[in-house]
């Protein structure tokens, strides 16, 4: 027999499984810590980023200054009303196409009036004008119609009505909301 014949002394086995033992624990205790760390890092930039946009978008729309100019484009306005004819109160739905001409100017594009059950289909051609102070508060007047309180959402999504003095509809009040159309 040989040397190379022999087999390894029984305590050399012991130590060689020992020692693949600590390394293969080492080994997977650094992937496990390196995944901790990367986890925690993450999730610390998550945090970070929630929290700091959170913050600056509140700023951003606490240091808004609001515009004529900014109302430009066409909204679909809506709105309940109850109007005033010969002391009776009676119920008012409208649903118009509204373009504000960033100018201070407005145009109905169409629009369907229901007032007390009946129908007047088509509004279109009506004119107007509005005015934005910085605070995002104005008014909209309608040539010959009533005029309207407004407020001017973020980014002139939505824009808020409540009517204040009439037109044809003198003692008449209502509230609504003008969405402005994608795109348009």
């Amino acid at each position: 027999m040989t040397s190379h014949d022999e087999e390894p002394k029984e305590g050399q086995n012991e130590k060689r499984k020992l020692e693949r033992k600590i390394i293969m624990k080492t080994k997977l205790l650094k992937r496990i810590t390196g995944c901790f760390l990367f986890v925690c890092a993450l999730a610390s930039l998550i945090a970070t980023m929630t929290l700091g946009t959170s913050s600056t978008a509140r700023a951003a729309a606490d240091a808004r200054v609001c515009s004529v100019g900014m109302l430009r484009g066409s909204y679909i306005w809506t709105f309940e009303a109850y109007s005033n004819f010969g002391g009776t109160l009676v119920p008012t739905t409208v649903m118009q196409g509204l373009r504000f001409n960033g100018d201070g100017t407005t145009l109905n594009t169409f629009g369907t009036v229901n007032i007390g059950g009946t129908i007047i289909v088509d509004v279109t051609g009506a004119v107007g004008t509005y005015t934005v102070a910085a605070d995002c508060t104005g008014t909209l007047s309608i040539t010959g119609g009533p005029n309207f309180n407004i407020y001017v959402g973020p980014g002139a999504q939505k824009v808020w009505t409540t009517q204040i003095a009439g037109g044809d509809v003198t003692g008449g009040l209502s509230v609504g909301t003008a969405t402005r159309l994608p795109g348009r």
